[in-house]
């Protein structure tokens, strides 16, 4: 029988910590080779390049490093020093009071919607915003709250148009309670909303006492195309859902920000929702250093993704190819091609991507995606 006592378990605590910083430091080569090659295939397996979306990176061994120092406590009781750390680094990067720390860009965006909507109210969003199309039909079902779809060139809302469908005081309606916006726009390719658009559509908001949500899924990446300092972006929203697991590299989580009445508010939301955690400080930790590390390294994503779209062009299975601003690449396939039948091919020719709609294929760059990896694809894509 196994006697467990405290001197075995700090001996094994200390024995994991030397074990842990000789890997970090370099020390032992060995150690650090069999490490990677358990997180990692190894050299000798053929490894697909996977583009098929921007969630599929892996932590760093540095972010790893930083996950497994981090200082941990109760969140649940605002005890958890790192997650703390993290929501006020966020905020106060876009000039807001307070942020929450959330498993998902999903349980961010449903959190603000039912913080700034009551049932039978209504959301003015794109036909193709992700709160609607991907999030399992939370408005209705978390908010009970219905929306006004709107259509828009490449998913961005004409301010005039945002204006028309504002609802008049009728009881036959429901009670317009929100805009939202998403930037950047995924089914649009990926593409960045004009500054000056959003101010437009804050203006019309601020005239109507309408609150403005953004989905910032990918809001580091409009940034590093129109060169706005979050501070100065931030202003028009009321409330900004930040992704930390998609081009930033984190493996989980998400961070919402706004007032400190608003931040009150959704964590009580974030409650009923289940989503209160206790030592996620680890977690936070990823988060934190992916926004210390990994923002400024975003228009590498980008470039690949343009070179990345040059190759496409010239492929016979491709009829067009969709403007890229950031790291998104969407194709529409051919007349004589089927979507299945082509990701199979390109899938055997070793690079994955994904099907985005009727005769659209979809395919994304991130940090885990090298030049060579974009020089494969193109021999990849010309196979096909």
């Amino acid at each position: 029988m196994l006697i467990i006592t405290k001197a075995w378990v700090a001996s094994c605590k200390n024995s994991g910590r030397k074990t842990f910083q000789k890997i970090m430091d370099n020390k032992n080569q060995e150690k650090t080779t069999e490490i990677e090659s358990h997180w990692h295939p190894k050299d000798n397996e053929k490894k697909a390049i996977d583009l098929r979306s921007d969630t599929v990176t892996k932590p760093s061994l540095a972010m790893r490093n930083a996950m497994f120092q981090a200082e941990v406590g109760d969140d649940v009781f605002g005890e958890d020093p790192t997650i703390n750390a993290l929501e006020e680094y966020t905020a106060q990067l876009f000039g807001k009071q307070a942020g929450l720390f959330c498993a998902s860009g999903t349980q961010t965006n449903q959190i603000a919607i039912s913080v700034h909507c009551q049932p039978g109210t209504e959301v003015i969003c794109h036909e193709d915003a992700h709160i609607y199309k991907y999030e399992g039909g939370g408005i209705a079902r978390n908010s009970g709250a219905s929306v006004r779809l709107m259509q828009g060139n490449f998913g961005m809302l004409n301010p005039e148009f945002v204006k028309k469908h504002i609802n008049p005081d009728n009881v036959h309606l429901p009670i317009t309670a929100l805009v939202a916006l998403e930037d950047t726009m995924n089914r649009a390719g990926g593409k960045v909303y004009d500054f000056e658009t959003i101010k437009q559509i804050k203006t019309i908001c601020l005239a109507n006492n309408l609150p403005l949500h953004l989905d910032g899924a990918r809001v580091f990446n409009a940034l590093a195309v129109n060169g706005i300092p979050p501070e100065i972006y931030g202003a028009p929203f009321d409330s900004i859902s930040i992704c930390l697991s998609k081009g930033l590299g984190a493996p989980v989580g998400s961070v919402l920000i706004g007032s400190q009445a608003f931040i009150h508010k959704a964590r009580r939301v974030r409650k009923v929702y289940g989503g209160g955690m206790r030592q996620a400080g680890i977690l936070a930790a990823a988060g934190l250093f992916a926004l210390e590390n990994n923002i400024q390294r975003l228009p590498e994503d980008h470039q690949r993704a343009k070179k990345l779209a040059n190759f496409l062009v010239n492929c016979s299975w491709v009829s067009k190819v969709w403007p890229v601003e950031t790291n998104i690449v969407v194709v529409e396939v051919s007349a004589n091609n089927t979507k299945g039948e082509l990701l199979e091919k390109i899938k055997n020719n070793g690079v994955l991507g994904i099907e985005f709609g009727e005769n659209l294929l979809r395919f994304v760059t991130h940090l885990d995606i090298n030049d060579e990896d974009i020089k494969q694809c193109e021999t990849a894509f010309q196979l096909v």
